[in-house]
């Protein structure tokens, strides 16, 4: 026999050695996924986890998974379509994954479509503590513009006008993470055109358009609380009291 020869290689060897192919989706399972209720779609979608198998339990496994949908799906609207919003997993009832805010970004070719030549380009960055103990980044940019019947084709803004409206969206972030508790911002971030409120309050320094909050990063977390966290899936606690339709009184006719 020479040297090295595995018998096991020979023709005719083991039968049975080899392995049936097993379809690997037969150990997988499907979970719901479950936005919070501020928003208007909230199932928005499934994530497949493999079955629990000895040590390993799937719904312990699915917690702190992280998923990225766009804001158009959830709020049914095509507007918001250039906005993805990151949820995280943290609970998981049954066959429902309670998701909680990771995070939000802008789409690639909108910040692409935003980006043009002759005029300046204002970032600012801000950390906020929200008051139910959220630690929050949040990203801002704007653009300067040309004034009201400006000729001059360029629209370049001096470093100390930079600084000055850079200043203006700091003290609006800043403003704006503190007044509440992260569900509050997340509400304001979706619903309200913050951008328009920047641009207001640097208009006195220059004119700046497309002011957006690009991107939310949620960089700590105080301890898990199912009962905070059912709060943001619970319909009551996001209901605004707009008061009752009141009937139009009735028109009494003219005695003649």
């Amino acid at each position: 026999m020479a040297v090295g020869k595995n018998k096991r290689l020979t023709k005719g060897g083991k039968k049975g050695s080899r392995k049936k192919a097993v379809d690997p989706f037969l150990r997988k399972e499907w979970y719901k996924l479950q936005a919070p209720a501020m928003f208007a779609n909230k199932d928005f979608g499934k994530t497949i986890i493999t079955k629990t198998t000895g040590t390993k339990i799937a719904s312990e496994e699915l917690k702190g998974r992280i998923v990225e949908v766009s804001l158009a799906d959830l709020q049914n609207n095509e507007d918001f379509a250039y906005r993805k919003i990151k949820l995280c997993i943290e609970d998981v009832q049954g066959y429902n994954c309670l998701t909680n805010f990771h995070g939000m970004d802008m789409t690639r070719d909108k910040v692409c479509s935003l980006i043009q030549k002759r005029q300046t380009i204002i970032e600012a960055n801000v950390d906020v503590k929200t008051t139910d103990g959220y630690i929050v980044r949040m990203f801002c940019i704007a653009f300067t513009k040309k004034d009201a019947g400006q000729i001059k084709e360029t629209c370049y803004a001096k470093s100390a006008q930079v600084r000055g409206i850079r200043a203006k969206m700091v003290n609006y972030m800043t403003e704006l993470g503190n007044k509440g508790d992260l569900r509050t911002l997340v509400h304001t971030l979706v619903t309200a055109d913050c951008g328009k409120d920047i641009e207001k309050s640097a208009s006195s320094i220059f004119p700046i358009k497309e002011c957006y909050i690009r991107k939310v990063k949620v960089l700590k977390k105080p301890k898990f609380d199912v009962t905070a966290l059912m709060e943001w899936h619970t319909e009551s606690a996001n209901k605004v009291d707009t008061g009752k339709k009141v009937a139009p009184a009735p028109v009494e006719g003219v005695a003649g």
